[in-house]
C-alpha cells in the first residue's frame, strides 16, 4: 500500500511539474547563468541541460545528483549544480532537467545549500 501512495505521489509531481512546463513557465538556463542570476529565479522553474557527474541515491528520502554543463568554472564555484529528485540518473548520462530554484537550503547536519534545483523531473537523452 505505501509503494501505491509512494508511486501516486511521484506521478502527481511529475504531472504538477509537466503542467507547469506546458504552461511556459520554465525558463531554461546554463549552470553559469543559474549561479548568476540565482536571487532572480528564486522559486522558479528552470529547465537546464547537461551531464551528470555524480549521484547520491536515498538521502533524506530523495536522490542528490551534481549537474555539470560545461558553462562555469571549478575556480568561480559556479560551474556544478546540485539537483534534487524522486527520480535519478547515472554518472555521465546526458540530461535535461526541470525543477525550482531553491536558496539557502539548510538540511542540517552541516548538509547547505546556497543554490540547488528541487523535485526536478529527469529526462535522459537517448
Amino acid at each position: 500500500m505505501r509503494h501505491i501512495s509512494t508511486l501516486i505521489l511521484v506521478a502527481l509531481m511529475a504531472f504538477f511539474t509537466l503542467s507547469m512546463v506546458q504552461a511556459g513557465e520554465q525558463v531554461k538556463v546554463t549552470v553559469e547563468s543559474l549561479h548568476k542570476d540565482m536571487t532572480e529565479l528564486k522559486g522558479k522553474m528552470v529547465q537546464l541541460q547537461g551531464k551528470i557527474i555524480k549521484v547520491n541515491n536515498g538521502i533524506m528520502g530523495r536522490n542528490f545528483l551534481h549537474l555539470q554543463d560545461g558553462t562555469g568554472t571549478s575556480a568561480a564555484g559556479n560551474n556544478d549544480l546540485t539537483v534534487t529528485s524522486n527520480e535519478t540518473a547515472n554518472v555521465g548520462d546526458e540530461v535535461t532537467i526541470l525543477g525550482v530554484v531553491v536558496l539557502d537550503h539548510d538540511f542540517g547536519s552541516g548538509y547547505r545549500y546556497p543554490l540547488m534545483v528541487e523535485e526536478a523531473v529527469i529526462t535522459k537523452k537517448k
